[in-house]
């Protein structure tokens, strides 16, 4: 391929990105602004160019690839070794995550040009699609736990890239630490795979699962578990938290602190969508678990109905679309559990683009309104601003499903898919999944019209200073626009109900639901007929034809309706408080906590009873010690013959 070695060419897709990183970091002052994003835009363009290259030898060719590329160590008989697995889910993830990667990096010289860390921030986000490529290629747990915990550094990082405000310490500090808690369970689950199974690798893992379906394991005395549940669902842990599924969702709206090009790479294509592939990729694990698919069903239905709606009383721009991030990744989430893998994935491909496409046109409006970022402050945009404001239509009936465009197909596909679904919540999820879709719609249409339509609600200086964005921010916006209209029709049939994944994704014959939808496949035409008559398409129109109502017609009557459903209202306003639970639980529970190890432990036990009681005993001691040591000598021979009698007395009792 390319006249290379096909090992140096999967070694040059993730290397090329970390050449750049290493470039525009170490050597940014040298090689100017310019350098570090030629560097890093020329290291992520080889990446992509390869990645596509290699998904066509895969899925053309048929040439797949697992092995080991460098043994670093061995420590107590445990290889640990960079290896590659390169196969059709693989190929996919690679050229998404490099082709979005690639438009958020030439987005950024336009939007980032006047930041003063321009250098540091092209490192960062070269860095960043390193780490996810490793994670993503990886054919062993400990390479895939390496890429894990590289994607949550560096978004810690990228999130406090603007390290002056305290709103964006604060965010990525509770990013890094509510990942933590979902990397502490993906870490046992990791350690469950090596105790029961003894090696780390994924092809020797999957062949000795079937084996250990019925063994079980007591965490608790006396209560038996089974061994793949167990493991499944502390592996799941860890996507919750990488993924941000309800409960551990609450760091992804505050990463809207950072840049919006780092918002668009973490929300489309890299990070959110780590959980989602390793469960994928986990497959033949959790077809041996139902109650470990029980459990992702119902987390995944939460997440996608009650974020989603959060979203409908945000006024943030870019905190509208991060609520829309939310609750996607429900919908793949319940994918994944219904066993519809190929589904979650597919949606996971088509959620990348018109993602990307939504919070890039996001920053393209907050460029023009000079950082404003409040939706209720813009309106009339669309005639300063007709480009970002189409493709901002393109992506949103991508998102809102609308048939023919790529969400369509994959959103529907889902929805259909937990309908045929006999896992234990399906029926649950499928009420959420349904609802959802009113709800998308509805918040979605709303951020059009409140930013693009109406009328004119900024300032004065900001309105006579409007203006398109410059071609370096709206190429990639059209770039993006292209895939999130035909990528789900080229693909549905092959990803769906053909071979396109072959032995990537294990499903059991008894949860296949796509194969019974396959049963009724008759080509993309019919099946977009089937969805002009679906309740899903009514569900779009209604909340389109709501948010015109509310926000394009009668714009008094949201704030009415917020007046009159108070409750409803400060709920959702406040995310239903969950932060305000944590905080109060955790965050004062750690401090109650460590007050009281203070005041007891250090002062009272150590100071008081270990540090000062000591030297008071020794205190007492010596003055009674002293008492005794009078100088007379009768007062010593007193003292000898007591001893002698006590010696006497012990001695005789033997």
């Amino acid at each position: 391929m390319f006249g290379l070695d096909i090992k140096t060419v999967y070694l040059l897709v993730p290397l090329a990105p970390l050449a750049g990183a290493i470039l525009a970091g170490l050597f940014g002052k040298k090689i100017g602004r310019s350098g570090a994003h030629w560097a890093t835009i020329l290291g992520v363009g080889i990446a992509c160019v390869l990645s596509i290259g290699v998904f066509i030898d895969v899925n053309q060719n048929g040439n797949t690839f697992n092995g080991e590329i460098y043994k670093w160590a061995v420590s107590g008989g445990i290889p640990l070794s960079v290896g590659f697995l390169i196969d059709p889910l693989t190929s996919m993830m690679m050229v998404v995550v490099t082709f979005v990667s690639l438009m958020v990096h030439i987005y950024t010289i336009g939007y980032m040009h006047e930041d003063p860390g321009y250098q540091r921030f092209f490192s960062y986000i070269a860095l960043f699609t390193f780490s996810m490529l490793m994670l993503v290629m990886s054919n062993n747990f400990l390479q895939l736990f390496f890429g894990w915990e590289a994607v949550g550094l560096v978004s810690y990082l990228l999130i406090g890239f603007w390290y002056t405000r305290d709103t964006a310490i604060y965010a990525n500090l509770k990013a890094f630490l509510v990942n933590r808690v979902g990397d502490f369970g993906f870490l046992l689950g990791i350690a469950a795979v090596y105790m029961h199974f003894g090696t780390l690798d994924y092809s020797a893992v999957f062949a000795i699962a079937p084996s250990h379906a019925e063994t079980q394991v007591q965490i608790i005395p006396g209560v038996d578990w089974s061994l793949m549940t167990v493991i499944c669902i502390l592996l799941f842990i860890g996507a919750m938290g990488k993924s941000a599924q309800v409960p551990l969702h609450v760091w992804l709206p505050d990463s809207m602190e950072g840049p919006t090009p780092i918002s668009a790479l973490i929300h489309a294509a890299t990070m959110v969508t780590a959980g989602i592939f390793m469960v994928a990729r986990m497959s033949p694990l959790y077809e041996l678990s139902t109650t470990a698919l029980s459990v992702v069903l119902v987390i995944g239905a939460i997440t996608a109905l009650f974020m989603g709606l959060i979203g409908i009383v945000q006024n943030d721009i870019k905190r509208v679309v991060a609520y829309s991030t939310l609750s996607q990744l429900g919908y793949m989430t319940v994918a994944l559990g219904a066993s519809a893998y190929a589904a979650g994935v597919f949606h996971l491909m088509t959620h990348a683009f018109f993602k990307a496409l939504l919070f890039l046109g996001a920053g393209s409006v907050i460029i023009a309104m000079h950082h404003e970022q409040d939706m209720r402050k813009m309106g009339g945009l669309m005639k300063y601003m007709p480009i970002t404001g189409v493709t901002a239509w393109i992506g949103t009936f991508a998102l809102v499903g609308f048939p023919g465009l790529s969400g369509f197909f994959s959103k529907d596909a889902i929805i259909e898919s937990v309908h045929h679904s006999n896992i234990w919540g399906s029926g649950f999820a499928y009420f959420c999944v349904t609802a959802g879709v009113l709800v998308t719609s509805f918040y979605s249409f709303r951020l059009l019209y409140m930013t693009f339509h109406g009328k004119p609600r900024m300032d004065k200086h900001t309105e006579e200073h409007l203006k398109e964005s410059p071609l370096v921010v709206t190429v990639p916006l059209i770039l993006l626009a292209i895939p999130s209209i035909i990528i789900g029709a080229i693909f549905i049939e092959p990803m769906l109900f053909g071979k396109f994944f072959g032995d990537s994704i294990k499903v059991a014959a008894e949860h296949d639901v796509l194969g019974e939808l396959k049963q009724g496949w008759h080509g993309i035409g019919p099946f977009v007929a089937h969805g002009l008559k679906a309740l899903p398409f009514f569900l779009t129109l209604l909340g389109w034809f709501l948010a015109w109502l509310l926000y394009s017609r009668f714009t008094h009557l949201p704030d009415l309706i917020a007046q009159r459903t108070k409750l409803v209202y400060r709920t959702l306003e406040n995310k239903y408080w969950i932060d305000e639970i944590y905080f109060a639980t955790f965050a004062n529970g750690a401090r109650a906590l460590g007050r009281v190890l203070w005041k007891v432990g250090d002062v009272r036990l150590i100071d008081g009873l270990i540090v000062n009681g000591s030297a008071w005993v020794v205190g007492r001691v010596s003055a009674w010690i002293r008492t005794i040591q009078s100088g007379y000598v009768y007062h010593y021979a007193f003292a000898m013959i007591i001893g002698l009698f006590l010696l006497l007395t012990l001695f005789l009792k033997r």
